[in-house]
């Protein structure tokens, strides 16, 4: 097995704590009660996952695009400032499964552009030929199917592959795709459910390449 398909947002990059700062704090100017409760649930879905969850707990008639926009660029304005935070062991993880012939994508449910420019702003962009995202599928984690795109574009079978995620949704997607779920818990500690979903679950990404070495050994 010599492919894998990693999730972004709190698996390559340090960004699901900045996202979840933007949601508070552009609910707290809004005073909206309870955004401590829903960001977790949203944690892993694609805006259409999340308006859902936002809309039943504001109401139908809550101005979902207007909240995402001012949270948006509360988290562009930090990165702008503060630059993208690459989680620890993820470039080394890359360079090596690049340079032992892995064959590497990514499946985040975040929307194109935003991948693409903390890809680019990082320079981790040259490992990923394929990169599918959250605007490319009607249905995001934790359905399977950007698990299954990507599997496709790579041109490998899902039961052949591993995925990384860091969410619950994500190892629900991976799972239901029949990929290998391996789970490095960022803002959301595993559960039974996640350990019997998981592969193997892991504290950090330097864990997991010294798994894969030793799996390619």
């Amino acid at each position: 097995m010599r492919a894998v398909v990693f999730d972004m947002d709190g698996v390559l990059f340090d960004t699901e704590r900045i996202c979840r700062d933007s949601w508070l704090e552009t609910a707290r100017k809004r005073g909206l009660p309870g955004m401590e409760e829903i960001f977790p649930r949203c944690i892993g879905l694609n805006s259409n996952g999340s308006r859902k969850i936002v809309t039943q707990a504001y109401g139908g008639d809550f101005d979902y695009d207007n909240f995402r926009r001012e949270a948006s660029d509360w988290f562009w304005d930090y990165i702008d400032r503060n630059g993208v935070p690459i989680m620890p062991g993820a470039e080394a993880l890359l360079l090596w499964l690049k340079e032992n012939g892995w064959m590497l994508g990514l499946a985040s449910s975040t929307r194109q552009a935003s991948v693409a420019s903390c890809l680019e702003r990082s320079g981790l962009d040259r490992f990923f030929p394929v990169v599918v995202t959250g605007d490319m599928v009607e249905y995001s984690k934790p359905r399977p199917d950007i698990y299954l795109l990507a599997c496709s574009r790579m041109g490998i079978e899902p039961g052949e592959s591993y995925a990384v995620e860091d969410s619950p949704n994500g190892i629900r997607a991976a799972s239901a795709a029949g990929m290998r779920p391996l789970m490095v818990p960022d803002m959301i500690p595993p559960d039974q459910e996640m350990r019997k979903l998981s592969f193997r679950i892991f504290e950090d990404l330097n864990q997991v390449l010294a798994y894969l070495k030793e799996k390619a050994e």
